[in-house]
């Protein structure tokens, strides 16, 4: 029973230290404390803020960007893994194609995005979903490339069928690999949501709320929203680890 419930406590651990030396490095005045407010303070404005209008509608303007984003995303990036992971030779063909895209800060191409869609959602959406789709499917792949020889090479013995060997081993198998480019995905999609908003012409999003509250000197405010946009990756991501856990309940028994 407590050791059941030191575990629930583990992930409080980090938080309730960040607060500490936040709180120290204002005691201390380290920083100006005009810069940086108190960690109270800061959680006291950010929780009051909740009940203002245009936060609400700034956190669900980031979350329908990022959500749509990740959702073209996977749509595209999961079954292009997998085809692609299913032969080897075909990956390795564009492979540089991929690894150098993937390795490209797609905050770099937002000059371009803005020549093709102009400074409109569409935009936002559309580079947060490019930059999602390559770790998506980069994962995808190598989930299926890497696909237990053993069970691969036993099922071909039983003369088991090409089609089911992919839908019942290849594909299985990749789901481990597939569920960490999942959540890097979302998380990635987040962060350029957020840096689109701040950068291309947005009046809503918690990116253009950051941004704004800097300009004009609402440091509150300012901290507030980059808290809030930490939550919200955090939690998108702790949903997926509770979907893949549903999910991939047997990759811990292989």
């Amino acid at each position: 029973m407590t050791s059941r419930w030191s575990s629930r406590l583990l992930p409080l651990i980090g938080p309730v230290l960040l607060f500490l030396f936040w709180q120290l490095a204002v005691s201390a005045k380290w920083l100006n404390p005009v810069l940086l407010p108190s960690p109270v303070e800061t959680l006291g404005f950010m929780f009051q803020s909740f009940s203002d209008v245009s936060m609400r509608t700034d956190i669900g303007a980031t979350l329908y960007r990022t959500l749509v984003a990740f959702g073209f995303a996977a749509v595209i990036g999961v079954p292009l893994g997998v085809i692609l992971g299913s032969n080897e030779k075909v990956y390795r063909s564009l492979e540089f194609l991929i690894d150098f895209f993937r390795s490209t800060p797609s905050s770099a191409l937002i000059p371009l995005f803005m020549l093709i869609f102009g400074i409109t959602d569409a935009n936002k959406i559309a580079i947060a979903a490019f930059a999602a789709v390559l770790v998506i499917l980069f994962n995808s792949a190598y989930g299926v490339m890497n696909a237990k020889k053993t069970r691969l090479m036993a099922a071909k013995v039983m003369g088991i069928s090409r089609w089911h060997i992919f839908k019942d081993i290849l594909l299985m198998e990749s789901l481990a690999q597939t569920f960490v480019g999942l959540r890097t995905g979302v998380s990635i999609a987040l962060v350029i949501v957020i840096v689109a908003e701040m950068f291309i012409g947005s009046e809503t999003g918690l990116g253009h709320r950051i941004i704004d509250a800097q300009q004009v000197f609402n440091i509150k405010d300012m901290y507030a929203s980059i808290l809030i946009t930490g939550a919200l990756g955090y939690l998108l991501n702790l949903a997926f680890l509770l979907i893949e856990k549903k999910t991939v309940h047997w990759s811990s028994k292989a």
